[in-house]
């Protein structure tokens, strides 16, 4: 069975996507057999693995509603061992279909567990927001890796996804937990940066990634190309980064054996 991760934060631009589609490239480039689940209806995990909105014929909504089965719409990447559940803006209507649905929290968690085995890990890139999507993601993962800027405003951010996590875990989830908070678009030469990464490490200790990743034009470029930094410019800083991350990552969670 899969280790299901959730990448989520409600605060868009904190390089949750980014972080979704490289650390899922960079664990399978480690030989790992992984599915990257886009359930954000702006789709933009799918256009940067490869799958903009014109490649999508199935889309992880039709598996949501029932028309197909959720295998039917995983999709091969560039990289042989990485596959994607892409999503498209059609997901919006899912999120709000699911509402009065009888277990609604459910449908992700049911859909994955039909694919779980043919993966070590499933990760999931959330919607920026604490919606129906993302209970969903919550409801169906193990844990939680959380993107966030070095900014005083992300420490409030941070408070609010932690008590959902909580309440998730009470409700519906009770093996939910955090695998790690990880500094994105990270300056260590401001001091800014040193005083927000201090702070949340004095509170969460090692759960804060020790790896952290830096401002990178390539990273920035890379989505235009539909590629994982580690295929669009394998020896920048983002590259390191991700790969880096990704090792970091495999040691807190290794797969069954």
């Amino acid at each position: 069975m899969a280790r299901i991760v959730a990448v989520a934060n409600q605060k868009g631009g904190v390089g949750k996507t980014t972080t979704a589609i490289n650390l899922a490239a960079s664990v399978a480039s480690r030989g790992h057999r992984v599915l990257l689940v886009d359930f954000d209806p702006q789709g933009n995990a799918s256009s940067g693995v490869g799958y903009p909105k014109s490649r999508v014929e199935l889309s992880i909504y039709d598996a949501l509603v029932g028309e197909i089965a959720f295998e039917d719409c995983i999709r091969p990447t560039e990289i042989t061992t990485l596959f994607v559940a892409p999503a498209t803006t059609d997901l919006v209507g899912a999120e709000m279909e699911l509402i009065n649905a009888e277990g609604r929290e459910l449908f992700l968690k049911e859909n994955l567990a039909h694919v779980s085995d043919r993966f070590d890990y499933i990760i999931i890139d959330c919607p920026p927001s604490l919606g129906m999507l993302t209970l969903n993601a919550l409801v169906a993962a193990d844990s939680v890796v959380i993107p966030m800027q070095a900014e005083y405003f992300a420490l409030e951010g941070l408070s609010a996804l932690l008590e959902t996590i909580d309440k998730i875990k009470q409700s519906f989830n009770p093996t939910l937990h955090l695998e790690g908070i990880l500094f994105c678009m990270y300056d260590p030469r401001t001091n800014l940066a040193g005083q927000v990464r201090g702070e949340v490490k004095e509170h969460m200790g090692d759960k804060v990634f020790k790896t952290a990743i830096p401002r990178n034009v390539r990273l920035s470029e890379c989505p235009s190309h539909g590629q994982p930094v580690l295929l669009y410019d394998f020896r920048c800083a983002g590259s390191k980064s991700y790969l880096a991350l990704a090792d970091e990552f495999v040691q807190r969670a290794p797969i069954a054996s």
